[in-house]
């Protein structure tokens, strides 16, 4: 029976907290993996998930000043600075004046020196169906949007959300410990999302002592806490509101992934009235995107139940599993 986990002293007693389950590699093949968490959309902190990556031994703070000093990044959505001046921001930060939280830096396209450190990828994050080469340009990210994340002591990303494309995200720690808060999409309602219908990001900004004159409801929904840390990696599926913050000076990378499970949710978003289109256009993009649902979906179920198959291997390529 899942038990309650004792309240931190810094969280408000009213609010219910229970602990992230956690699954050990050694005992977590992919294909359990994907039965259990992503067919289930269930969340799990995965511990041990990598361990031969060389970034596991280089990547500290001071190895981003000196290789990526000079260059200016962008930090936020408003913000951007040179490397060296936002690791210096980040060694300053303190649980009481947090520094600077970098999540808008996609390694290929922005530092792809870093790609060889992180090679092979998290084998439980796999971009899936954004590698496609039947995806629609705007969605094709062999990558998986594949994004760095540094944050100093206290310092957290900015909003409580869930993430775009209704995609599945796998965050890999490699340097420091990281604490995800994640909620169930059925709390929705009681985390007071943004009045915009296709906006993911919760009105609620205070989740450890949320205003409970402004936002009431939030102490009838359930927390879900995990700290991850070196090697260890966090599954948050679709629709699940999360947010991050910094226990101790941390780097890590993120993967979003789509998978059939998910994939309706992303067609409603990506056809929906906001995606700027007229009526007949969005109509003619949801007949493409189910099609190929139909499609890839075929060619998964090939490889997964025929996987030496000379048809399934030929095909495998449409649709890459990991």
């Amino acid at each position: 029976m899942e038990t309650l986990t004792e309240q931190p002293p810094a969280i408000n007693p009213k609010l219910t907290v229970r602990s992230l389950e956690r699954r050990s590699s050694a005992s977590l093949p992919f294909e359990t993996f994907v039965e259990e968490y992503v067919n289930k959309g269930r969340p799990v902190i995965i511990t041990n998930a990598v361990s031969e990556w060389n970034a596991l031994r280089t990547w500290t703070p001071e190895y981003f000043k000196q290789k990526f000093g000079s260059q200016t990044v962008q930090v936020s959505y408003s913000t951007r600075m040179p490397m060296g001046e936002f690791i210096d921001a980040v060694n300053a930060s303190t649980k009481e004046q947090p520094g600077p939280y970098l999540h808008r830096v996609i390694i290929p396209q922005d530092m792809p020196e870093l790609l060889p450190d992180i090679t092979p990828g998290n084998p439980y994050g796999y971009p899936q169906r954004y590698a496609s080469p039947l995806m629609p340009s705007k969605w094709k990210r062999p990558d998986g949007f594949l994004k760095l994340l540094i944050g100093g002591v206290g310092g957290e990303f900015p909003l409580m959300h869930f993430d775009s494309d209704n995609s599945n995200a796998m965050i890999t720690e490699i340097y420091g410990d990281k604490e995800f808060v994640l909620f169930a999409p059925e709390d929705a309602p009681y985390l007071y999302p943004h009045p915009e219908p296709t906006s993911p990001v919760s009105s609620v900004k205070n989740i450890d002592f949320p205003d409970l004159d402004r936002f009431p409801l939030v102490v009838k929904a359930t927390q879900y806490r995990g700290i991850i840390g070196p090697g260890d990696a966090a599954f948050i599926p679709s629709r699940w509101w999360h947010a991050a913050r910094v226990v101790t000076t941390s780097i890590s990378i993120c993967t979003n992934m789509l998978h059939r499970t998910n994939w309706p949710g992303f067609v409603d978003l990506a056809c929906g009235e906001a995606s700027g289109r007229g009526s007949v256009g969005r109509a003619a993009k949801r007949v493409y995107l189910s099609a190929l649902d139909a499609v890839l979906s075929s060619v998964e179920m090939l490889q997964e139940h025929y996987p030496g198959n000379p048809v399934s291997q030929a095909l495998a390529p449409l649709a890459p599993q990991r």
